[in-house]
């Protein structure tokens, strides 16, 4: 009896985890963005304090845009992506890797190619919003 009370009444089913429009690589975008931003500040600023404060920020914001690009690929991107875009795992691979490296490091240059790496995620996700 009670097995039937909370029973589902309606089944519903989604390709995402919410009905479409909460994901966009725009987030990682603005996080990776942040991490160049700071990454350049840095080499222009030799105060030990500010310095401590920007790497603080700057790791922080990598790890943000880390966390939006596996949300996407584990939430957003699905099999079907993946048959039409083979090259998606290693894309999202080598831009968490990009962005760990950009974590580890004041050269805006890593900066600028995980930047690179989330524009061809970019590219990719509105292409798969038009299907």
């Amino acid at each position: 009896m009670l097995s039937r009370l909370f029973a589902p009444k309606v089944t519903v089913s989604a390709h995402c985890d919410l009905p479409c429009g909460v994901y966009d690589p725009a987030q990682a975008r603005i996080e990776a963005e942040s991490v160049k931003a700071v990454q350049e500040k840095m080499a222009a600023n030799d105060d030990a304090h500010f310095q401590a404060r920007a790497t603080v920020i700057k790791e922080q914001r990598a790890e943000l845009a880390k966390h939006h690009v596996s949300v996407l690929w584990s939430d957003y991107f699905k099999p079907p992506h993946f048959e039409k875009y083979p090259q998606l795992h290693q894309l999202v691979n080598d831009t968490l890797k990009a962005l760990s490296a950009a974590k580890a490091s004041t050269d805006p240059k890593t900066g600028e190619k995980a930047l690179e790496l989330i524009a061809e995620i970019d590219r990719i996700f509105w292409e798969t919003k038009k299907a």
